[in-house]
């Protein structure tokens, strides 16, 4: 299993979530940590990131044979997330 690690602009937008949501978003994170490339992962183009949904939510993150990285976490149906992650770079 790998080790999980949430960047700081991820685990503020979670705080922002209703509990029902932030709990849907962590197991799938979480879930990460055990299969880091699920059947509904994408490799973002250009990068050696990837993104995942949980709900309507989108997970954009990260992994090497002993962590899990995620950078971001944003709504699905708005770009807003991919703006960020542009910024990240």
């Amino acid at each position: 299993m790998r080790k999980v690690d949430v960047s700081k602009r991820a685990g503020d937008f979670l705080k922002t979530r209703q509990k029902k949501q932030a709990k849907q978003i962590s197991q799938k994170i979480l879930s990460l940590g055990q299969n880091p490339m699920p059947s509904d992962s994408v490799k973002l183009t250009g990068s050696n990131f990837y993104r995942v949904d949980s709900g309507e939510f989108r997970i954009i993150y990260d992994f090497t044979d002993s962590i899990v990285r995620v950078v971001l976490v944003g709504k699905r149906n708005d770009s807003e997330v991919y703006r960020q992650f542009k910024n990240l770079n």
